[in-house]
C-alpha cells in the first residue's frame, strides 16, 4: 500500500473520537487536528519495520517488512502503549470508560494495517499471527496494488499506486474532513 489509506483509517479514527468527546468547540481545529494526526501515525506505525532493510533483516524473516511488526499482537500492544500515553482530561468524568474506548479504537486502527495489508496484490503477505506463527497470509480479494518502497514510489508506477488508493480510499478521506455544522442548543 502507498500508506494513503492507512492515513485515511486514522484520519476517520481521529474525526470519530473528536466526536465522541466533543472536544472540538466550535471554531476549534486543534483537537480534530491533532486527533487526527495521533490515530494516523499509529496506523502508519507497522510500516516503520522497513529500516529491517537496511538493518540486513530479509523481508521473510519474522522481523522483516510485513511480518512481526504487523501482527495483531503487536497491533494490541501499540494501542495499549497509546492509550496509556494520552493523559486524562480534567473535564473527563467517567475516565475509565473513556480509556476502554480509546483502547478499542486505538486497537482497531493498529490491527487495520495489517489487515489492509493482506488486501494487496503482492509481497510476501502479512505475519498476521505472530508470535504463534511466522505464516504470512493475504486476504482471498486482493484489490489494493502493492506500493514501491523508497525511491521508487515516485516512478509511474508508484503514482499509479496512489490514485487507486485515492480512488479507494476518498470516500472515507471525504468523510473524515467534510465540515460538520455546529450543532445548536
Amino acid at each position: 500500500m502507498a500508506s494513503l489509506g492507512h492515513v485515511a483509517v486514522g484520519m476517520a479514527a481521529g474525526r470519530l473520537w473528536t466526536g465522541l468527546q466533543r472536544q472540538n468547540e466550535p471554531g476549534s481545529f486543534t483537537p480534530l487536528a491533532r486527533s487526527m494526526l495521533a490515530f494516523s501515525a499509529l496506523s502508519l506505525a507497522p510500516d516503520l519495520d522497513v529500516i529491517a532493510f537496511r538493518l540486513g533483516i530479509p523481508y521473510s524473516a519474522p522481523f522483516g517488512h510485513r511480518g512481526a511488526a504487523h501482527s495483531i499482537f503487536l497491533a494490541l500492544v501499540l494501542a495499549s502503549i497509546a492509550t496509556l500515553a494520552v493523559r486524562d482530561r480534567p473535564d473527563q468524568v467517567n475516565s475509565g470508560q473513556t480509556r476502554k474506548r480509546l483502547w478499542v479504537l486505538c486497537a482497531v486502527v493498529a490491527i487495520s494495517h495489517g489487515l489492509l495489508d493482506t488486501l494487496t496484490d503482492g509481497g510476501l503477505g502479512i505475519a498476521l499471527l505472530w508470535p504463534f506463527s511466522n505464516e504470512r497470509f493475504f486476504a482471498p480479494w486482493t484489490p489494493i496494488p502493492v506500493a514501491p518502497i523508497g525511491a521508487r514510489m515516485l516512478t509511474s508506477r508508484g503514482v499509479r499506486v496512489v490514485m487507486t488508493e485515492a480512488l479507494q480510499f476518498g470516500p472515507l478521506l471525504v468523510w473524515a474532513v467534510w465540515p460538520r455544522r455546529r450543532a445548536t442548543g
